[in-house]
């Protein structure tokens, strides 16, 4: 409990710092793009559940053909299909990013 509080006053410290510093304003004129950073982030956030849940899929249809070795072929039929509608989410987010930027 005690390295909490004392996370949380170094947490606050920082953000009381850190506010007049996005404050001020650049000298050249030119801020920050945040369209760029929010793009980065929502391709970080898609490619990580692209990959939660591709590694889930696989794992399900690991068991299921270890389950039942004879529905092998239609399983991994459904698990191709599966994991390229998974990584059209990323593919959709990567040109969304391009779009934006």
């Amino acid at each position: 409990m005690r390295k909490l509080k004392f996370l949380f006053v170094i947490l606050a410290a920082l953000l009381v710092v850190a506010m007049p510093a996005f404050a001020q304003g650049s000298a050249a004129g030119g801020g920050t793009n945040w369209v760029a950073v929010a793009a980065g982030i929502a391709m970080a956030i898609a490619s990580a559940g692209c990959g939660l849940g591709q590694g889930r899929a696989a794992a399900s249809a690991t068991e299921g053909i270890a389950r039942n070795p004879s529905a092998g072929s239609a399983i991994q039929t459904a698990l191709i299909i599966g994991l390229a509608f998974i990584e059209s989410l990323a593919i959709y987010t990567l040109l969304i990013v391009f779009v934006k930027m």
